[in-house]
């Protein structure tokens, strides 16, 4: 009996095809560059057929989250989690970290080389963003509207 309910498993116990839609990372800043790679793969995979543009531009929305929250929301010996999800319309991008301090949007200034993640996020996903508490700290999340 117990060989049949392995070889006869159910559709919602099977594993997932293409690309997880969660990826943790160590809060260092070399992990930045490990969650271009795996949004890019994501996208190309789950939304088929947009334009490389669009693809890019969820790369950039998703390092932005992700240096932000490892540059304001880790201490050494933390992880930030990076989850997608994406369908025709959309392309949702969360970044969870354990600090919850919220990030604020600052104005615009020539002075400063650091503070403009949050005005390149409302740029480019203007009012489809946010931050929400999570149990053990934030999420900041932003969607990038498919063309």
């Amino acid at each position: 009996m117990i060989e049949q309910w392995w070889t006869d498993s159910p559709a919602c116990c099977a594993p997932p095809v293409g690309p997880p839609p969660i990826l943790l990372l160590a809060g260092e800043p070399q992990s930045a560059a490990a969650a271009r790679n795996f949004v890019r793969e994501f996208v190309s995979y789950h939304v088929p057929g947009v334009s490389e543009d669009y693809v890019e531009t969820v790369v950039l929305v998703a390092c932005e989250l992700v240096t932000n929250s490892i540059r304001y929301g880790t201490e050494p010996g933390d992880s930030v989690r990076v989850v997608l999800d994406a369908d025709d319309n959309r392309t949702r991008v969360e970044v969870h970290d354990p600090v919850r301090r919220r990030p604020r949007l600052r104005p615009v200034s020539h002075e400063r080389d650091r503070g403009r993640g949050l005005i390149i996020l409302d740029a480019l996903c203007p009012g489809s963003w946010g931050i929400e508490d999570i149990p053990f700290g934030k999420a900041v999340w932003a969607e990038v509207k498919a063309p």
